[in-house]
């Protein structure tokens, strides 16, 4: 694993529909518990819950963070989502652009932010 990765996270949430989605990616972004969020439609779930075998339609947030925000991201999580058991599943990268993972770094933590990598300057 890259040792530019090692505290970076990818997560998945799911969310019910795009109101929902794009409230919990904004929330997450503007508190800086997350760099950034994709929110991805057209996802169907078959999951067991209450003992019972649903499916429904959803959206998938990706959601860019340090493990250091994990934690917090979660109980914010808890509290924006409407579902009793919001899924939150957090990854390790093997590997990535060192300057996208250095601004996942910098945009999620507390304090001032560059622009994202592929913005350039108008200079």
């Amino acid at each position: 694993m890259s040792a530019a990765a090692s505290d970076v996270r990818v997560c998945f949430v799911s969310a019910p529909d795009a109101e929902v989605a794009k409230r919990i990616a904004r929330a997450l972004v503007d508190e800086r518990l997350a760099a950034c969020v994709n929110i991805v439609p057209g996802v169907s779930s078959i999951y067991r819950w209450q003992g019972a075998v649903s499916e429904d339609a959803e959206l998938m947030l990706i959601v860019k963070t340090t493990h250091a925000r994990l934690a917090p991201l979660a109980e914010r999580l808890a509290v924006l989502h409407p579902y009793a058991l919001p899924e939150l599943v957090a990854i390790t990268p093997s590997g990535g652009s060192e300057r996208y993972l250095d601004w996942v770094r910098e945009a999620s933590a507390a304090g001032p932010t560059r622009a994202k990598p592929n913005e350039r300057d108008s200079e």
